[in-house]
């Protein structure tokens, strides 16, 4: 089968430019309106993107006064975005610092059934000590306690996820039998950092468990994504130190005995495209200038203000062009696939989905109608197999 391009769409904002928000063709509606976001979802699903993804922060910025955050919890938007498209994949993020993994995997459970199937969980170790402080704590938890918490809730979610055997769940009205009880079974879990009696009072999940997707850069991060991660986003700011990083963490999801080809990479590339390159430079200059004009701003509030993509590739160009770097990186060892992050909503996305996706269609690199129905699929992914059927065999 033909190696295909994966895309996903990071939903920040009014965009992933610090001043998107302030744009006037960025979208009205409030970023606390659920009609933003599943507007958005809707659109991707047009474009045949994999998915979307949600990230999150569990404390409140310190530039609240001049920065547009994306305010929702992420797990609850993603519920409400489930009812309004059919195929598209959603990501979202949740800390294994402070979440219980009972209701993590409670919840992330139960989106995979609203969503038939087309949830991924993006695993972060939250270090700020901001966010420590709104959880009881009174600083950082190191980053060694936090990946050694990280490694205990991944194996409690993976049994709780497995607590229940595919065929558990009978619901015959005509004899009365809604579930065989010999088909699900505790986990009885007692660690370091957790004890965990289970079941799961959830059937299993239609994937199995949610696709698992890591964005770690760290050495331990990497370790982490390499024996747990599915799909990994990361940010390079050249496509040298994405093909490092590539060539690196896929030998390593081999040492882990992993199919590397099973962990997908999918580096931040935030693009600008206009009609014309003469037209991408000239309207970036016309930005800048008027921009001075108007504020006046000092050479740090200048730079500030310019920011985009926090440490993502960005990039300016005509369609031909982002066409062109996308095939570059994914075939030459830098990518498999983008997590593309529009400096403008929708607007850009509306561009990249008309201008660009065809071109990689017409180049034989991505989907023209999406084949399957969940994440794993669109993703390449296999289900996972069920350690509570392997168990049955081994007692049989």
């Amino acid at each position: 089968m033909t190696r295909q391009l994966h895309l996903n769409l990071f939903i920040h904002s009014r965009g992933h430019h610090e001043a998107s928000w302030r744009h006037p063709a960025s979208s009205p509606l409030a970023l606390t309106d659920i009609r933003y976001y599943q507007d958005l979802a809707q659109r991707a699903e047009a474009g045949l993107f994999d998915s979307i993804f949600l990230a999150d922060q569990l404390a409140l910025g310190d530039d609240v006064d001049q920065a547009a955050r994306t305010w929702l919890e992420p797990v609850t938007v993603l519920a409400a975005v489930a009812v309004a498209t059919s195929r598209i994949g959603m990501i979202a993020t949740a800390s294994t610092t402070y979440t219980e993994p009972f209701n993590l995997a409670r919840q992330f459970g139960s989106l995979d059934h609203i969503s038939n199937g087309r949830v991924g969980w993006n695993i972060v170790t939250s270090w700020l000590a901001t966010a420590a402080r709104n959880f009881g704590g009174a600083g950082q938890v190191s980053h060694a306690d936090r990946y050694a918490r990280g490694e205990e809730f991944m194996t409690v979610v993976k049994a709780l996820w497995d607590s229940w055997a595919e065929d558990a769940v009978i619901d015959d009205r005509n004899s009365g039998r809604y579930a065989r009880a010999d088909r699900i079974r505790p986990i009885n879990h007692a660690g370091q950092y957790y004890q965990v009696a289970g079941p799961l009072n959830l059937p299993r999940c239609p994937q199995g468990r949610p696709v698992f997707v890591q964005a770690g850069s760290s050495d331990t991060g990497r370790r982490f994504a390499a024996r747990h991660a599915e799909a990994v986003f990361t940010a390079h700011m050249e496509k040298a130190t994405a093909q490092a990083f590539y060539a690196d963490l896929k030998a390593l999801v081999a040492a882990e005995g992993r199919a590397p080809e099973r962990v997908l990479i999918l580096p931040g590339l935030s693009p600008m495209i206009a009609s014309t390159a003469v037209e991408a430079a000239r309207s970036r200059t016309e930005v800048i200038l008027g921009l001075v004009r108007r504020e006046k701003p000092t050479l740090r509030q200048l730079l500030a203000s310019l920011a985009g993509a926090r440490g993502h590739f960005t990039f300016a160009g005509t369609p031909e062009q982002v066409a062109d770097l996308i095939e570059d990186w994914f075939t030459d060892g830098a990518a498999d696939g983008f997590n593309i992050m529009p400096p403008l909503l929708p607007a850009m996305l509306d561009v990249f989905s008309a201008e660009v996706i065809p071109l990689l269609q017409r180049r034989g690199l991505f989907r023209t109608a999406y084949e399957g129905k969940t994440l794993r699929e669109h993703y390449g992914l296999p289900w996972p197999k069920s350690a509570f059927k392997e168990a049955v065999l081994q007692e049989a």
